[in-house]
């Protein structure tokens, strides 16, 4: 069964599952990797979830506010060999219910069109694309979406 754990960016198994992630973007973006860590540091996130089985790490999402209304989806991330089996709509969906919980109105997020499976999860749990938002405008590799959640 799997746990869902709310947490912060202080959170060690949060951290190494970053790690993992930025390893994945730096590959999937290439020279584009530099421009996009610039947006992806955990330093001023305050809301993550870790998901777990037994005591085994699966996968995490994270939560940035970006305005009074809207919250930023960031982070995400499932463990290669953990994929296929919900783990990243159940982060997903608890991180969404910890925005209206906080408030917020609008879920946003911004992926890179070479992440396919991404778009297909965002798209599956309802995101639309939307003109990109800064600090995305204008950068062709990104794919923004937003989503209402109360």
């Amino acid at each position: 069964m799997i746990r869902l754990v709310r947490t912060d960016a202080k959170n060690q198994d949060f951290i190494k599952l970053v790690g993992k992630l930025d390893a994945d973007l730096s590959k999937r973006d290439g020279e584009d990797h530099a421009f996009y860590n610039q947006f992806n540091s955990i330093a001023a996130i305050k809301y993550a979830v870790v998901a777990y089985e037994n005591e085994r790490v699966l996968g995490c999402g994270a939560l940035k506010e970006y305005n009074s209304k809207a919250i930023e989806v960031k982070r995400m991330y499932v463990l290669i060999n953990e994929r296929g089996k919900g783990v990243a709509t159940k982060i997903l969906t608890n991180l969404e219910k910890w925005a209206a919980e906080l408030n917020y109105l609008y879920c946003i997020l911004e992926t890179g069109k070479r992440q396919p499976e991404a778009i297909a999860l965002y798209q599956k749990k309802g995101y639309k694309i939307v003109p990109n938002y800064d600090p995305y405008i204008g950068i062709e590799n990104s794919l923004c979406f937003k989503k209402k959640i109360s």
